[in-house]
């Protein structure tokens, strides 16, 4: 590839071109030759002659034709212009080199074709000539038209690439969750300076309050503890969340406090710092709200079993929620122990048995002999549940839910010794739960069809009866002759009915799930059809 190229692939949103260098012995040698030129139209023509120019159909296929080369794929129309242009396997093809911008594509290009490729400084700075000048070396084109091509293409190629699923936008949880573990750490190290600062005027009030947002909180209420009366214990009594005992004993530490006086400048500033420190920890609690809503609409059975904190980190730690499911449980099992890991590994020790499944619930109350069985269990369940989450298309808690109650189970079963039941029997409970909510919407629309139809059946009763009783007449009779026949088939018709029910028994089951399918997925085209009401952050 350090051969001076003698032809030029020109890519660009209206379609794509093959140069071909006229001047190539002057171009390869002087690099600072082809950058002055670049400038002087007339000069720069005289350098290149165009070989081919094959437009794109539509806009589709220019997008098809960039990502193809931002990928360094060798497209059916870029070859084809190749093969037309160069006639790969003649000598022209032989004794031609290429050069190419992209050095992926141009790899693709060896690699396919058999063509030479040049990706170095020359070629880039003929591009760059080409690109200014693509209005009057391309004939046919008006000025213009190559911007306005690339900046539809532009916007077509950004929006193929940033899509935005109200229900998949676990790149929301991820940023949420980062968010919430920074705003922990801040919150807290602003609320001990907080203590620490104003704990030089009212050293007492450190072991009266309970936390350090309710000292906070206390602190810019207070300010100069001397201003202090018994009027404002109702509010102080507000601040505590009721307990007036605390209150009064507030009021009687900053009569009887040791701490120095402090000047209204620093004050001042005190009150600034708690005031933030205060609005933080709102903040906080509103992002945590925020990811408690995402964590249902995107994993809602991962944040039944496992919590929306545990299962966002989860998400955050695998990257999506689409890399989770696709995870095995032995991996799900592991996440966020990566270190421990390889460094058991490494040292042929023990590995770990736990990760960040470890601050569940579960794992918390089993006992430490029961804790490596608990969490193979749990990254189980787990890595069901987030499969339902990424794969369903009508999002629900009932398998979550079924699946909490089964680690329950287990845990019980390790400390008493209770059988736990069958994984069949609880997806059957969750399957029969789905169809019994799914019959609820269907018998709603079912009511709605009947009243309909009331006012139709009840013009057409006097017509039937009529020919009810004509036919009644004629059916008594061949009744008579019927009743014979139908003894002696009887005794058979017993026999295959107890064969029919023997097979049935064991089809109940799939029954059942092709039941609970056909009427999720109603549902869920009846759930599409009406307005989705949005929270205020995706509005």
């Amino acid at each position: 590839m350090s051969s001076a190229p003698t032809h030029i692939l020109f890519e660009f949103a209206m379609g794509c071109a093959v140069f071909e260098c006229v001047q190539a012995e002057e171009i390869g040698n002087k690099t600072e030759h082809v950058q002055a030129a670049i400038k002087d139209l007339n000069a720069f023509g005289r350098m290149l002659k165009l070989v081919s120019f094959r437009p794109f159909g539509n806009a589709q296929e220019a997008l098809q034709a960039c990502n193809a080369i931002s990928e360094g794929v060798l497209d059916d129309h870029l070859r084809t212009l190749l093969s037309t242009a160069l006639e790969p396997g003649s000598k022209k093809a032989k004794s031609a080199v290429l050069g190419v911008t992209e050095r992926n594509l141009a790899s693709a290009i060896v690699a396919d074709l058999g063509i030479q490729c040049n990706t170095g400084d020359r070629t880039l700075e003929l591009v760059r000539g080409i690109r200014l000048h693509a209005d009057k070396l391309l004939k046919g084109l008006s000025e213009g038209d190559v911007r306005k091509a690339q900046l539809g293409l532009g916007h077509q190629y950004s929006r193929s690439k940033v899509q935005f699923n109200v229900n998949r936008s676990d790149n929301m949880i991820i940023q949420a969750i980062a968010l919430i573990d920074t705003l922990d750490k801040d919150v807290n190290t602003f609320a001990m300076r907080v203590r620490e600062w104003y704990g030089w005027h009212f050293p007492e009030l450190v072991r009266i309050a309970p936390d350090n947002i309710t000292y906070a909180r206390i602190a810019k209420f207070i300010k100069h503890k001397e201003n202090l009366k018994e009027e404002h214990i109702d509010e102080l009594t507000d601040l505590l969340e009721g307990n007036e005992i605390l209150a009064k004993n507030v009021l009687d530490a900053s009569r009887t406090s040791m701490g120095q006086e402090v000047g209204e400048i620093d004050m001042m500033n005190i009150q600034t710092f708690a005031d933030r420190v205060v609005q933080l920890a709102d903040y906080r609690k509103s992002m945590h709200a925020y990811l408690r809503e995402k964590m249902h609409l995107v994993a809602p059975n991962l944040s039944a079993l496992l919590g929306e904190i545990i299962g966002a980190r989860l998400i955050s730690k695998a990257g999506s929620l689409t890399n989770l499911a696709k995870y095995p449980a032995s991996t799900v099992q592991i996440i966020g122990a990566e270190k421990a890991l390889f460094r058991a590994l490494k040292t042929k020790g023990n590995t770990p048995k736990y990760g960040l499944i470890y601050h569940a619930s579960a794992i918390a109350r089993a006992a430490p002999k029961n804790k490596g069985r608990m969490s193979r269990f749990l990254a189980n369940k787990i890595s069901i549940a987030s499969r339902i989450d990424c794969f369903t298309d009508a999002p629900t808690t009932r398998f979550g839910e079924v699946m909490a109650e089964q680690v329950e189970e287990r845990l019980a079963f390790y400390e008493t010794g209770k059988a736990p039941g069958k994984n069949s029997d609880a997806m059957r409970r969750a399957l029969k739960a789905i169809e019994e909510q799914s019959g609820d919407l269907m018998a709603v629309d079912a009511e709605e069809a009947d009243d309909d139809d009331e006012d139709d059946d009840d013009e057409d009763d006097n017509d039937d009866e009529e020919e009810e009783a004509a036919s009644s007449k004629k059916s008594s009779k061949k009744s008579k002759d019927k009743g014979d026949k139908k003894k002696k088939k009887s005794s058979k018709g017993d026999k295959s009915e107890k064969k029919k029910k023997s097979k049935s028994g064991d089809k109940d089951l799939q029954r059942d799930i092709k039941k609970a399918a056909e009427k999720a997925a109603k549902k869920a085209a009846k759930e599409a059809k009406k307005e989705v009401s949005l929270p205020f952050y995706v509005r």
